[in-house]
């Protein structure tokens, strides 16, 4: 059995969506960057983190999972407030990121650790665009402070990589890590 460490109903509805059987039991743990640390590096621990935070029976795989954001090696993680988020739409306006996530599968004293970087290309967007989106809310619970597959769609014109990365999950990376650990 899979245990989804995580609460996000989008990464649940990716794995519904992909045939994966799941459960969720999630683990809070602080989510801090520490100094000097690639944003990499950062994600790959916080999955890590997470993994080992679960409890988990025998017969259980453990999957978690922590994305962000990152452009000129600013890392963009869940907006504070609306400013924040507005802040975070102009450093993406008209420019390339890259979104990287690290995930970790974790079955006894085994551990998979990986990550997936996918490139993602915004369209100029005017303050105007920036302030109704982010009125919206949708930026507000998301690393980057945009969602590719909701309203924020209409200002991306290219993703170089794996589309599901950018929602939250690369799934066919973690289905290639699942079947080694079966």
């Amino acid at each position: 059995m899979l245990v989804l460490g995580s609460k996000s109903p989008r990464r649940a509805e990716i794995l519904r969506a992909a045939g994966i059987p799941f459960i969720v039991r999630a683990a809070d743990i602080p989510e801090e960057h520490r100094p000097h640390e690639s944003a990499r590096e950062y994600v790959r621990r916080l999955a890590r983190e997470k993994a080992e935070a679960i409890e988990t029976r025998p017969d259980e795989i453990v999957l978690t999972a922590d994305t962000t954001v990152v452009v000129d090696h600013h890392i963009l993680e869940k907006p504070r407030d609306a400013n924040d988020a507005a802040r975070m739409l102009r450093l993406l306006a008209g420019r390339v990121h890259e979104v990287i996530t690290g995930i970790c599968l974790r079955r006894g004293s085994r551990e998979i650790i990986d990550d997936a970087t996918t490139s993602v290309r915004f369209v100029a967007m005017t303050e105007d665009d920036i302030a109704a989106y982010v009125a919206t809310g949708e930026p507000m619970d998301k690393a980057g402070g945009y969602g590719v597959q909701g309203l924020a769609s209409k200002f991306i014109d290219r993703i170089e990589g794996d589309y599901f990365n950018v929602v939250g999950l690369p799934v066919s990376l973690i289905y290639r890590h699942l079947r080694e650990l079966s």
